[in-house]
């Protein structure tokens, strides 16, 4: 979802600061959520931005580089494996147990073909 633009900001802010109306009738009037206008408002009374504040991030990746490197190779050198047969395989190598889901998403993203998938 992308944020919303400053200049809707700002309108938002100008508006309620003329006392336009109160938040839920701004929100309804800008085609926003209350909790949005909310948000804004006490950010701008807080610290005085209104620029969207950066993406935070998300779940930190289970592998390294390198053991991605590993788990390339595992799947390149052996493609008749199961998927279980793989993660047992990178735990006995690296000490990082991947469940088969992992396993699969991993090979899905590197794009490499599959023989059997159990």
């Amino acid at each position: 979802m992308k944020a919303y633009s400053n200049d809707l900001r700002q309108k938002i802010i100008q508006a309620y600061e003329n006392k336009e109306g109160s938040y839920r009738q701004l929100a309804k009037r800008f085609s926003v959520s209350l909790g949005f206008v909310q948000n804004l408002m006490k950010r701008y009374r807080e610290t005085g931005q209104v620029d969207p504040l950066p993406h935070s991030g998300g779940s930190t990746p289970k592998l390294t580089a390198k053991q991605m490197e590993i788990v390339a190779e595992l799947l390149r050198a052996y493609q008749d494996a199961t998927l279980l047969e793989l993660c047992d395989r990178l735990d006995e190598m690296t000490q990082v147990r991947l469940s088969q889901a992992t396993m699969s998403r991993i090979r899905n993203r590197l794009k490499l073909d599959k023989t059997r998938n159990n």
